[in-house]
C-alpha cells in the first residue's frame, strides 16, 4: 500500500513541477507514473551503488546531498531513455528531486504509526517484584 502512494505520490510531483517549470515536459500524468516507477527501480538498484560510493567518499557526512544528486542523475537517465519526458539541464532535474525527497518524506511522516505515550504512573508487577526478601 505505501508502495502505490509513493509512486502516485511521486508521479504527482513530477507532473506539477514539470506543469511550473519550462524545462521539464511531461506528457501526461500516466507517463509520469511510468517515470516514477523506472526512478524507483533505479534509486533501489544502480542508486543505491552511487548513493555507496559517493557517501564513502564524504565519509556520510553529505548524505542528504548525495542523495538529492544522485536521483537528479538517475531522472537525467531516464530522461535519455524515456520520450515522454524532457528535462532540459541538470538543475530542474535536481529540483524535481527535492520535491519527490520532500513529498516522501511528508508521506512517511502521515503513514507512521502513532506512538502511545507510556503512563509512568502504573507499576506493572513482575514475576521478580512479587518475590519477599526476608
Amino acid at each position: 500500500m505505501n508502495l502505490i502512494l509513493h509512486l502516485l505520490v511521486d508521479a504527482a510531483v513530477i507532473f506539477g513541477l514539470a506543469y511550473v517549470m519550462p524545462q521539464v515536459d511531461v506528457k501526461s500524468f500516466g507517463k509520469a507514473l511510468l517515470v516514477a516507477i523506472f526512478l524507483g527501480l533505479l534509486n533501489a538498484t544502480l542508486g543505491w551503488i552511487l548513493r555507496g560510493i559517493g557517501n564513502l567518499v564524504t565519509f556520510f557526512a553529505l548524505s542528504f546531498v548525495i542523495r538529492l544528486v544522485v536521483t537528479a542523475l538517475l531522472l537525467k537517465l531516464v530522461d535519455s531513455f524515456m520520450s515522454s519526458l524532457t528535462i532540459q539541464g541538470f538543475w530542474p532535474a535536481l529540483v524535481i528531486a527535492l520535491g519527490v525527497a520532500v513529498a516522501g518524506a511528508i508521506l512517511d511522516q502521515a503513514l507512521a504509526p502513532a506512538q502511545v505515550p507510556i503512563d509512568d504512573s502504573v507499576t506493572l508487577l513482575t514475576p521478580v517484584s512479587l518475590i519477599r526478601l526476608g
